[in-house]
């Protein structure tokens, strides 16, 4: 509760903490818009392939165009702010704290390593890549010595500071989980038909400024089920092999509904993850939904707590008063990542990290897939991401989600299966050090 002291300290000693960021898109240009009024930190670069899209972020966030340079040497001895074409220059002990948020898992992996050779600490807004290899990337953090991180501002981050509450607190957490909009044939949604399940204005999607790739995903629950997965590797939480339910609901039913299901919940165990829908089957939205929100179910510890404390306060206990929700409606994405970095660079914290494998998100067939048919990933128009349990990925040779880009099949799969490894042809150099962090994260498994 003392960051911003401890940020205005780093201030008055002329001592920001140097943030590299990698990626400009809408999280990156989020964080710009509040770095400059943040104390105690220094936007010491931004490296983006479309340098253009990086300065117009700048511009866009009103970044005085005389704090702006192409060099990161002089950013660095000046206080000004470098834009690059490329990641690599940001790999230095000048450089404090490395923010990855390309979007892209096989980048982000490669960048995460980098940065723990140069001693730095990362912030992994790029959450499909810690649900792929994050269990790897946190181990070799600490062997470096430094953080790796999930994003504050981001679902996961804050599901992680509830959970971090709840136990905490003393109590056992039944369930971690987060609200969207959701309809069982999300599942088919492709890029070609995603914009019939967003409110958006046609004069909006006909714009080009929204990534059909991106919303499918948001939709499909291939982001849901990624988010899922970062919480439940941090938080020692284990997914059911059913995936997600999706379940509809309002705020005061979170503990009605994830509950296990033999005292009238949906859950499949108690210490586990799923996420609510905003909308009624039919389609309806629910008044007071959870939609955007996050939350975290708690068991009462006593008949104390149950009857006197979760009875009595507005807690929006489930039907038995054994269950009770804390929640939070709204998360503010970028505009809140100065939390992640200043607990990492000041406390040497992070605000989540994959603490084992529990949880993967595997690639699953949203219409009968052809052998020579090609796979393009999240968001795409042959496969959707589902949570399962890690363990239950790895006994089926699973292809995880995040790896199922220009890769072939090499047999049908139909509709509704879970796409293995045996199915696909892979070629190893185009995923770099990926399959490395990978093969690693599934060892870990084995570990109690």
């Amino acid at each position: 509760m003392n960051l911003h002291d401890l940020l205005q300290a780093r201030e008055r000693d002329g001592n920001p903490i140097r943030v590299g960021l990698i990626g400009a898109g809408r999280f990156g240009t989020m964080f710009l818009a509040q770095a400059r009024t943040t104390p105690g930190i220094h936007v010491a670069a931004i490296a983006d392939i479309d340098t253009d899209r990086a300065r117009q972020a700048l511009k866009l966030v009103d970044w005085p165009p005389d704090a702006v340079t192409d060099d990161l040497g002089a950013a660095l001895d000046g206080g000004t702010t470098a834009v690059l074409p490329e990641a690599a220059p940001l790999f230095t002990d000048r450089i404090d704290v490395v923010v990855e948020a390309t979007g892209n898992p096989i980048a982000g992996s490669g960048h995460a390593l980098a940065a723990f050779d140069a001693g730095q600490h990362v912030i992994m807004v790029t959450v499909e890549a810690d649900a792929v290899v994050g269990p790897a990337l946190a181990r070799r953090a600490a062997e470096r010595g430094v953080v790796y991180s999930l994003a504050y501002g981001d679902q996961p981050a804050l599901i992680m500071e509830l959970v971090d509450w709840a136990r905490t607190s003393g109590f056992q957490v039944v369930c971690a989980g987060k609200g969207t909009k959701y309809l069982e044939h999300y599942h088919e949604m492709n890029p070609d038909n995603v914009w019939e399940h967003w409110e958006f204005s046609k004069e909006l999607t006909d714009s080009g400024q929204l990534n059909p790739f991106m919303h499918t995903a948001f939709r499909d629950g291939t982001k849901a089920a990624i988010e899922m997965a970062a919480v439940a590797n941090a938080a020692g939480l284990v997914p059911s092999d059913d995936g997600l339910t999706f379940t509809p609901g309002d705020v005061e039913q979170i503990a009605t509904v994830c509950r296990p299901r033999d005292v009238g919940g949906v859950l499949a165990h108690e210490g586990t993850v799923d996420v609510m829908s905003s909308v009624a089957r039919d389609g309806t939205w629910i008044p007071h939904n959870t939609q955007e929100g996050v939350f975290v179910v708690v068991k009462a510890t006593n008949d104390y707590v149950a009857n006197n404390c979760f009875a009595e306060y507005a807690w929006h206990p489930d039907p038995t008063n054994r269950y009770a929700a804390l929640y939070r409606p709204y998360h503010y994405i970028g505009l809140e990542l100065g939390i992640s970095i200043a607990n990492a660079a000041l406390r040497g914290v992070a605000t989540g990290t994959a603490t084992g494998f529990r949880a993967d998100v595997v690639a699953t067939a949203k219409k009968n897939l052809a052998a020579g048919d090609v796979l393009d990933g999240e968001g795409g128009y042959a496969v959707w991401g589902k949570l399962i349990s890690a363990r239950g990925s790895v006994e089926r040779g699973a292809l995880p989600i995040a790896l199922a880009h220009h890769v072939e099949l090499r047999r049908d799969v139909p509709k509704g299966a879970i796409v293995t490894w045996d199915d696909v042809r892979v070629d190893d150099p185009a995923f770099g050090r990926v399959l490395e962090l990978r093969r690693e994260t599934e060892r870990l498994l084995e570990q109690p």
